[in-house]
């Protein structure tokens, strides 16, 4: 059973196998390895990488982006708040929960990021199966090491809209850890600092690598809002600025003037990165109104310091929470393309006294690398190497309960290796209590209502008792799918009570998952029609150029050869052409047929008349199929 490895990223996704022994990036359709995360929605048909970002200046209030931003998350989140005022499309507050609203096919339609998040899956998923020739049917996802458990779960009902079977989910540094201890074949012990900066996310996770096969977190920390979307949008802002300054015109309001800048302004910042100055110069931008400027790499840097600098911050809690001092790393392995800002990697080495920054992995592959060999490991797949690898992982964020006063009593804290068990004895808040409520939380805040809310349970049956007389046991067990497992026993008569805890707050139903699984279905037919659709339209419009160009050169060299009538038939199918732009396969094949009826005997003629020398005005009757 073949398993592929996925790194859904904020703006750019990659996929990956275990095949033949080794493992290989999947190129997509485009010859690129990787696919923009971008869907767009048209009036005739949906499209998703290369495709859906080549069009968004034309189409920008109805092409999607960043759905990982909204993933997992609720409307009223102030990151999703300051998120929205960036972003072209609409997002709306569907329950609490947010939507992305677009026009599709001459309807208005509202998508939950889980579904925006599984067309790029299934286009990752297609990939894979052109290349392997076979279907593929299961997969590891990765994920910022710092999504709490919604995210997490969101994801993986992403992939499951997307028709894939979910092995595991998977955190991102860990994953590129992987790729860096395979690819390196380290001896004996090794501490690595994994500094995953993308472009949405920023994770930071430190590993203890033993003889390069056994893996293990020591701790992980990060900032799951945090990215190359960020620094796009402090360059944006900054050229709207000086926009309005020279011209007194705000384009913040003009979606497509806003797109083409935010275009202009993310290549300028991927020229700051080889060149200490970049240009833009976008054409007629608003209003008619050409807009030119430049910017040198200090000033970059400047406007994105704050964000810059609390990467460290971030490092530094790593740090703290593995008990290691910064000359205990070994190797500082930079992932994500937003490390090729050369004042992130100027800060870090920095930081850890002028060591050199590992980039031996390449930043935008090596976690669907790590994936991947994930994937074969939970199939049985590749060689004993692969097999024998070990990875121990820790939970992201603390786990607990709220207790008298609202506060968070942890039961586990973060980075605990998993899979782990913990309990922790909770005594009765009121005399003569017979039942105790537990609400379950993971995060860090202290006050439990700021944390995640997981779900809750109720031991009921308690024995009447004095105030804090009676004890319960509370029993915490994370597994390796860092599935939450909750017992709670009362220590006088031994009682007890088990619950699986799974956050469904705010989650797709399974009703939800088994409707968008067949919305997709009709989605891919739909989009299948569209492509045979325009295939068939274009071969009859090549055919016919084609045709028209091959006849008038072959006519110069055979002057008594009468070309009007063919001529004449291609001037008409192009008219056609331009008056049923949307006509259906069947009329476009019909119409060729009756343009190769006409020039058969013509094209005969040419290639094999009479008066015809060998090689002299041939048409090759394949090249122009």
């Amino acid at each position: 059973m073949t398993a592929i490895g996925i790194d859904l990223g904020t703006t750019y996704s990659c996929v990956a196998v275990l095949h033949h022994g080794k493992v290989e990036i999947i190129a997509n359709d485009q010859g690129n390895r990787t696919t923009p995360s971008y869907v767009a929605f048209t009036d005739t048909e949906r499209l998703i990488g290369d495709a859906a970002k080549n069009q968004v200046a034309l189409n920008p209030c109805n092409t999607v982006f960043d759905a990982k931003r909204l993933i997992g998350r609720k409307y009223d989140d102030p990151q999703i708040e300051q998120d929205i005022k960036h972003w072209p499309f609409r997002v709306v507050n569907d329950g609490g929960n947010p939507k992305i609203q677009v026009d599709y096919k001459g309807k208005s339609m509202c998508f939950p990021p889980e579904e925006i998040s599984s067309m790029i899956l299934t286009k990752m998923k297609n990939t894979a199966e052109a290349y392997l020739d076979t279907e593929v049917k299961e997969a590891v996802i990765t994920v910022p090491a710092y999504f709490n458990d919604s995210q997490r779960q969101a994801t993986k009902d992403a992939g499951a809209i997307a028709g894939m079977n979910i092995r595991r989910i998977i955190n991102e540094p860990t994953a590129a850890a992987l790729a860096y201890g395979l690819d390196k074949e380290l001896k004996g012990e090794r501490n690595v600092l994994i500094f995953d900066l993308g472009g949405g996310t920023f994770d930071v996770s430190i590993l203890k690598i033993t003889e390069g096969s056994h893996f293990e977190v020591k701790s992980t920390a990060g900032d799951t809002h945090l990215g190359g979307e960020d620094f796009d949008n402090k360059l944006v802002d900054f050229f709207a600025d000086e926009f309005q300054r020279k011209h007194k015109k705000d384009l913040r309001n003009n979606p497509k003037s806003l797109r083409r800048l935010r275009t202009a302004a993310e290549r300028a910042k991927r020229t700051l990165s080889t060149s200490t100055q970049a240009s833009i110069d976008v054409d007629a931008l608003f209003e008619g109104i050409d807009f030119m400027s430049r910017i040198s790499r200090a000033r970059f840097e400047e406007l994105n310091s704050e964000f810059f600098n609390s990467t460290l911050v971030q490092v530094e809690n790593a740090l703290n929470d593995a008990k290691f001092d910064k000359n205990a790393i070994h190797d500082v392995v930079l992932v994500g393309g937003s490390t090729r800002i050369p004042k992130i990697q100027s800060i870090l080495q920095n930081f850890f006294n002028g060591k050199k920054m590992n980039l031996s992995v390449n930043p935008d592959e090596a976690v669907a690398y790590g994936a991947a060999v994930q994937a074969a490991i939970l199939t049985g797949a590749g060689e004993s190497k692969i097999q024998d690898l070990v990875l121990v992982d820790v939970i992201p964020l603390s786990l607990g309960v709220d207790v008298l006063g609202g506060l968070m009593s942890k039961i586990i804290e973060r980075n605990t290796k998993i899979p782990c068990k913990k309990t922790t004895e909770y005594g009765t808040s009121r005399d003569n209590q017979i039942t105790v409520h537990f609400n379950v939380f993971e995060g860090e805040r202290v006050m439990a209502n700021d944390n995640n809310h997981l779900g809750s349970f109720t031991v009921f049956n308690v024995p009447p008792a004095p105030r804090g007389a009676e004890k319960i046991e509370v029993c915490f067990n994370v597994n390796s799918d860092s599935i939450l497992h909750v017992t709670a026993k009362l220590k006088s008569n031994g009682k007890r009570k088990h619950i699986k805890i799974k956050n469904d707050k705010g989650r797709l139903s399974q009703a939800d998952i088994q409707r968008m699984l067949a919305d997709a279905k009709r989605y891919k037919y739909e989009d299948d029609q569209e492509r045979e659709r325009v295939n068939a339209k274009n071969k009859l419009e090549n055919y016919a150029y084609d045709v028209k160009h091959a006849i008038e050169k072959a006519a110069n060299k055979m002057k008594e050869l009468d070309i009007s009538e063919i001529r004449s038939k291609c001037e008409e199918t192009f008219r056609w052409l331009d008056d049923n732009d949307t006509a259906e396969p069947e009329d476009f094949q019909d119409e060729l047929k009756e343009l190769k009826d006409l020039c058969g005997p013509v094209i005969t003629q040419i290639n094999g008349g009479p008066n015809t020398k060998r090689g002299d005005a041939r048409i090759n009757i394949d090249e122009i199929d």
